[in-house]
């Protein structure tokens, strides 16, 4: 169960970037929960036999505890983050703590870091020295092309993207398909990189995975995140600032800002309610906001 901890708290580290303060607040909520857990007689020794009497378990330990109700709060939503991730990792088939409520008094979620379109740009002009900048140019402009999640990018086979349709199709969370349009250079970068990147990576015409490194296997999220961090740098952006899940924001947040409606966002991101995709609609305000200012003349 360990090994999964570590898992979720690289994840945080390396995808999420969260701050060193808020990684030592989850360790910290998460090893409590587990001694929660497996401390009883007969508790279950895999995330997959976790159930909800067990998390019932830990939060009756939660409400005995001399806790704040803040504090409280923020471990209950420590628990449902990293169930949330252990579903969509398929280490759970489903998930104990899904019908548990946000308790009164619950963190509003955060607002989601994103590029300006003048960033994005900086990213994909700048040069490229060998093949594994041409492989993460092409992965960039497809990101910010398609929104897709870390995991979908990395996991997509060759198939998945259809050249002659301008279009991406992946499986996101709960099995559930989409297909996302792409704009032309995203296409155009996809059909550079399968005739003349890809095959400097391997010769085998069996393995059917889109970006591979150099050593002929699968990219993981944790090396894209790496490649992203030397990206930044050459961009002139600054540390912190990139990440794949600020890909992901910037093109939700760019999408609104053109007039795309929130409904056709929530679509192409693959979320379940629009309430999750309503925390972009607080950066389009901001940008509404900055541009009255800027263009009002009274302002």
């Amino acid at each position: 169960m360990l090994r999964e901890l570590k898992q979720f708290t690289d994840y945080l580290s390396y995808e999420k970037q969260v701050s060193s303060h808020t990684l030592a607040a989850y360790r910290n909520d998460l090893s409590a929960m587990v001694r929660s857990i497996t401390m009883p007689p007969g508790s279950p020794r895999s995330w997959a036999r976790v159930t909800p009497k067990h998390i019932a378990w830990y939060l009756v330990d939660l409400r005995n505890q001399d806790y704040k109700p803040r504090t409280r709060n923020r471990k209950i939503e420590s628990a449902k983050s990293f169930f949330r991730f252990l579903a969509e990792e398929k280490i759970i088939q489903t998930n104990p703590i899904e019908n548990v409520g946000t308790p009164p008094g619950g963190h509003e979620p955060p607002i989601p870091k994103a590029l300006s379109v003048d960033e994005v740009e900086q990213l994909l002009a700048v040069e490229r020295d060998c093949p594994e900048d041409e492989r993460d140019w092409v992965m960039v402009e497809l990101a910010y092309a398609s929104g897709l999640r870390v995991s979908e990018l990395v996991g997509l086979q060759i198939r998945d993207v259809d050249l002659d349709t301008a279009t991406v199709r992946t499986i996101g969370k709960n099995h559930k398909a989409r297909i996302i349009p792409l704009y032309d250079s995203a296409i155009l970068a996809v059909e550079f990189y399968l005739e003349m990147v890809r095959p400097i990576h391997t010769n085998n015409k069996s393995h059917q995975t889109l970006f591979l490194n150099r050593r002929g296997q699968q990219m993981s999220r944790q090396a894209f995140w790496l490649r992203l961090r030397k990206l930044a740098d050459k961009a002139g952006i600054a540390q912190g600032k990139l990440s794949p899940h600020v890909l992901r924001h910037s093109f939700a947040t760019h999408l609104l800002h053109g007039g795309a409606s929130l409904i056709h966002v929530q679509e192409l991101l693959g979320h379940a309610s629009v309430e999750t995709t309503q925390v972009y609609t607080k950066l389009t305000s901001d940008y509404v906001r900055n541009q009255y200012d800027s263009a009002h003349p009274r302002s």
